[in-house]
C-alpha cells in the first residue's frame, strides 16, 4: 500500500458513526486522534475543541511567513451506520471499499498527505488549515463551530466529486408532524379520532407541492422536491390510532428559500384545520439547511481550476449538485467554500467505495491549489 492508502484504510478502519443518527454510535473521537497525530507529526499546532461529549473538531494550522491569503482544507469525520464488516477495508481493482471512503475519508486523507507534503517543505506565506469536523451527517455542529471561531480566506471541502469542481448544492428541511386524536376501541366509533387518516390530506398536499415543483424550473443537476419520509401511529387492529407522526423532507436547489419551504408546509397543515376542526397537529422543524451557489468572484475557484488542470492534465468540470454540505453552512458565514474531492460511489450503502488513484490525485490538487492560493 502507499502512504495515502494505508493512511485511509487506518481512518476507514476507525469507526466514527454518528451517534445522533445511530443510538450508541461512538461518534468522532477516535478518527479525531488520528487526524491530531498525522497534523502534529508533520509540524501544524493542533487544537482539539469539543463541540458535544467526546466528539471533538480537530483544526491544524502551519502558520504562514507572511503576507499571504489563508486557506482551510476542511473534511467530516462521521460516518452514517453500517455492519461492523464495513470498517474492514478491503482493495479490488483499484478501489477500497468500507464505510467512509466515499463520505468522505478519502478526502480526509488526501488532505492530510497535502499537508504533510506542504509542511516538508516549510511554510507558505499564508496560514494553511486542516480540520477535522463532527456532525456533518445531521446538524453540521462541527461546521458551525469551525464558521465562528476560524476566520479564513477560502476553504476546499473534498467531499466526493469525481474530480471536478462543485461550486453550487441544494438545501434541505427535514420536518415532522404530530397528529393527536384519540385512542377507544374500533367499535366505538362516535368517539375516535383516527390520527392516521387525518394526516390524509396533508400527504395528498405534499404530493401536489411536489407535481408543481416538478413542473417549476430545475438546475442541471437536479430539482426542487418534496416527500414523505416516515409515517408511524396505532398500536393495534382493533383500535384509533391516538397519534401519528409523518415525517417530511424539502430539497431546494438556489434561488429557493428553505424559509419558505417551512411556510408552504404551515398553510398545507393550516388549511387543513380549517377544514376539520377536530385536527389537532403541530409542525416541528428538525434540520433546515439553504441551498449554496458560491459567487462566481471568488478568487479560490480558478486557482483550484488551474491547480487541477495542471495535475490532471484536463481542464476539470465545474457544477452543482443536489446534495449538502457543510460547504452551506461556511458560505452562510461569509467564508468563500468551493468542493472538490476523488472518485467514489455508494455513500451510506454497503457497496460505499472510492477510487484510490484519485485520492492520491486529489491530494496532488490540495497541495497545488494550496500553494498557488497562499503564495
Amino acid at each position: 500500500m502507499t502512504e495515502t492508502e494505508e493512511l485511509l484504510a487506518e481512518l476507514i478502519s476507525c469507526d466514527s458513526t454518528n451517534p445522533v443518527l445511530v443510538p450508541g454510535g461512538v461518534g468522532e473521537g477516535a478518527v479525531a486522534e488520528i487526524v491530531a497525530r498525522v497534523l502534529s507529526e508533520a509540524g501544524f499546532e493542533v487544537e482539539i475543541n469539543e463541540i458535544r461529549p467526546g466528539r471533538p473538531n480537530v483544526i491544524g494550522r502551519l502558520a504562514g511567513s507572511g503576507n499571504g491569503r489563508s486557506l482551510m482544507l476542511c473534511s467530516h469525520m462521521d460516518v452514517v451506520g453500517a455492519e461492523a464488516a464495513m470498517f474492514k477495508p478491503e482493495v479490488t481493482d483499484g478501489k477500497m471499499v468500507g464505510r467512509g471512503t466515499a463520505d468522505m475519508k478519502g478526502g480526509l486523507a488526501a488532505s492530510l498527505v497535502a499537508a504533510r507534503r506542504i509542511a516538508a517543505e516549510g511554510p507558505l506565506a499564508g496560514d494553511l488549515f486542516v480540520s477535522g469536523v463532527i456532525d456533518e451527517e445531521w446538524e453540521s455542529l462541527g461546521a458551525v463551530a469551525i464558521a465562528e471561531s476560524h476566520r479564513v480566506d477560502a476553504v476546499i471541502l473534498p467531499e466526493q466529486t469525481n474530480l471536478e469542481i462543485v461550486n453550487e448544492h441544494g438545501g434541505f428541511g427535514w420536518y415532522e408532524v404530530e397528529a393527536r386524536g384519540v385512542e377507544v376501541a374500533g367499535i366505538d366509533a362516535h368517539l375516535g379520532i383516527d390520527t392516521i387518516a387525518q394526516l390524509a390530506p396533508l400527504l395528498a398536499g405534499i404530493a401536489k407541492l411536489d407535481r408543481e415543483l416538478l413542473a417549476a424550473p430545475g438546475t442541471d443537476y437536479g430539482r426542487g422536491s418534496i416527500h414523505a419520509s416516515t409515517i408511524s401511529g396505532g398500536t393495534q387492529y382493533p383500535a384509533y390510532p391516538a397519534k401519528t407522526v409523518l415525517e417530511i423532507e424539502r430539497c431546494t436547489i438556489p434561488g429557493e428559500k428553505i424559509a419558505d419551504t417551512r411556510a408552504q408546509l404551515e398553510a398545507i397543515v393550516a388549511a387543513i384545520g380549517d377544514e376539520d376542526e377536530r385536527f389537532d397537529a403541530t409542525l416541528k422543524t428538525i434540520v433546515e439547511r439553504d441551498a449554496l451557489a458560491l459567487d462566481a468572484g471568488e478568487q479560490i475557484t480558478p486557482i483550484l481550476r488551474a491547480a487541477a488542470t495542471q495535475v490532471l492534465g484536463s481542464e476539470p468540470a465545474t457544477r452543482g449538485d443536489m446534495g449538502w454540505m457543510d460547504s452551506g453552512v461556511l458560505v452562510e458565514a461569509g467564508i468563500p467554500c468551493v468542493i472538490f474531492g476523488p472518485t467514489g460511489g455508494g455513500e451510506h450503502s454497503p457497496h460505499e467505495w472510492v477510487d484510490l488513484e484519485s485520492v492520491e490525485k486529489c491530494a496532488d490538487v490540495l497541495e497545488a491549489a494550496a500553494r498557488a492560493f497562499c503564495a
